[in-house]
């Protein structure tokens, strides 16, 4: 299978040969901070389109089409506004951390790129409690919502902020227990390990109904952890403005709205990482043609169509389905994902303790 183990590889060695540990070690940072912000200015350009293109068609309309062929330069367009505008603080808030949540909301989903699997030996850290590390640090984004919200010292910011900060604290325990159900069958926290356990098939298929109950799940916590449509009470137009973020502008506005659209990049991946196999092609058991016919095609093709794929069915969740109620957002957690995860996951370890997967 074609790898880019021999790319890193090779810009390691050079370093090496040229520069002490210490001098390896920035270099590399340096270039992973580069390499990911690249990636962030790129999937916000690339997401916002489709966002666009997927609600048009699906609203029997075209979307952007003037700026550039298909409007692929709205988005570019747009980001230049948005550059170009004035950030205002409001005289009432809270400037420190008023101006600060953006960069915590940014810099969660900067951390949360480390250990995600882009392609076959191309990754920036595979720690060995890699599972354990995505679901910590996730949890820290909510701390950046709650400082905006509490900062703008506006009451619908703050409405939302606590709309947010109760929806994420409550579909995170779902989104847990459906992400434990790959890691009790696979015997490991590491990424590494749990890709590999896929080698002769994904666990969305191996793993029997349970696995498919934990990924419908996760997709759905995900969804509800993202802010997303049905589940975005955080940001209620009709009812809050704008939510959390109301009284923010220009580029710090920028960086939340940013911010939303990598979250749904890193949670699909993280799906698709440990339910698809992640940059693992579609293997059959023994049937050596088919899996050797399949890997020919890169596996960084095989991570981003899964992951693309993934977003689109969220992108689909939000022009398909009305807006919930909060309660029946909290009383769909609380009373049925919840209760079916804990028993999905009790069943998970029956199946993985008797060898029941395939």
């Amino acid at each position: 299978m074609f790898s880019l183990q021999g790319i890193t590889s090779g810009i390691q060695s050079f370093l090496h040969a040229r520069f002490s540990a210490s001098g390896v070690l920035i270099f590399e940072s340096l270039i992973v901070i580069l390499l990911a912000t690249t990636l962030f200015a790129l999937l916000g350009l690339v997401l916002v389109w489709m966002e666009r293109k997927v609600a048009a068609q699906m609203q029997i309309r075209l979307g952007p089409n003037r700026v550039g062929p298909m409007g692929i330069f709205q988005t570019s367009a747009d980001t230049l506004k948005l550059i170009l505008k004035e950030g205002l603080t409001p005289d009432g808030a809270d400037k420190l951390l008023f101006n600060l949540a953006p960069f915590v909301v940014m810099v969660v989903a900067m951390l949360l790129l480390a250990p995600i699997a882009f392609a076959k030996g191309f990754q920036v850290w595979d720690i060995n409690i890699g599972v354990l590390y995505i679901t910590a640090v996730s949890s820290l984004s909510v701390i950046g919502i709650l400082m905006a919200g509490w900062a703008s010292n506006n009451k619908y910011s703050l409405l939302g902020a606590m709309r947010s900060g109760a929806q994420i604290v409550s579909y995170e325990l779902s989104a847990g227990l459906s992400i434990l159900t790959i890691v009790v069958l696979t015997g490991s926290l590491q990424l590494g390990d749990i890709i590999n356990a896929q080698q002769n098939g994904w666990w969305l298929f191996k793993g029997h109904i349970p696995v498919i109950i934990a990924f419908v799940i996760f997709i759905i916590a995900a969804t509800a952890e993202t802010n997303r449509a049905p589940f975005d009470m955080a940001e209620a137009e009709s009812e809050l403005t704008a939510g959390f973020h109301t009284e923010y502008s220009g580029m710090k506005f920028a960086l939340f709205f940013l911010a939303e659209y990598i979250n749904i990049f890193i949670v699909c991946a993280i799906a698709a990482t440990l339910f698809l196999g992640g940059w693992m092609p579609l293997h059959i058991g023994n049937w050596q043609g088919f899996n050797h016919l399949m890997d020919y095609i890169p596996s960084s093709i095989w991570f981003f169509a899964k992951t693309f794929a993934l977003i689109f069915l969220i992108m689909w969740f939000r022009w398909t389905f009305p807006r919930l109620r909060v309660d029946q957002l909290l009383n769909l957690e609380w009373k049925y994902l919840l209760p079916i995860s804990l028993f999905n996951l009790l069943l998970v370890t029956v199946i993985a303790i008797l060898g029941w997967h395939f």
